[in-house]
């Protein structure tokens, strides 16, 4: 085969390839996304900490004076920093 012929060829392949592709895209549109269910950790009810936070965060500026606030900021400090369950000092030192 020569030159042009393999050129023609590759061209109709990819043509052939991209109308596929359109196709399959359209066909696709179509359908509606599913949004990802929400799933609250261990299955609980509302966390009274994370709607504290939430309202906290609302408050903006107001929210550093405010003593619930400054509260809830230090239960959650003492959340994020306590040391998970099965570590001991001996592991720290590693």
């Amino acid at each position: 085969m020569d030159t042009s012929m393999l050129t023609r060829l590759g061209a109709v392949v990819f043509v052939a390839v991209a109308i596929t592709v359109a196709a399959i895209e359209m066909a696709r549109k179509g359908e509606e996304p599913v949004p990802p269910a929400t799933v609250r950790p261990g299955g609980a009810g509302p966390d009274p900490l994370r709607e504290e936070l939430h309202r906290c965060a609302l408050l903006g500026e107001a929210g550093g004076r405010d003593p619930g606030c400054l509260a809830a900021w230090a239960q959650s400090r003492a959340r994020f920093l306590a040391p998970t369950p099965g570590t001991s000092s001996s592991q720290e030192a590693r």
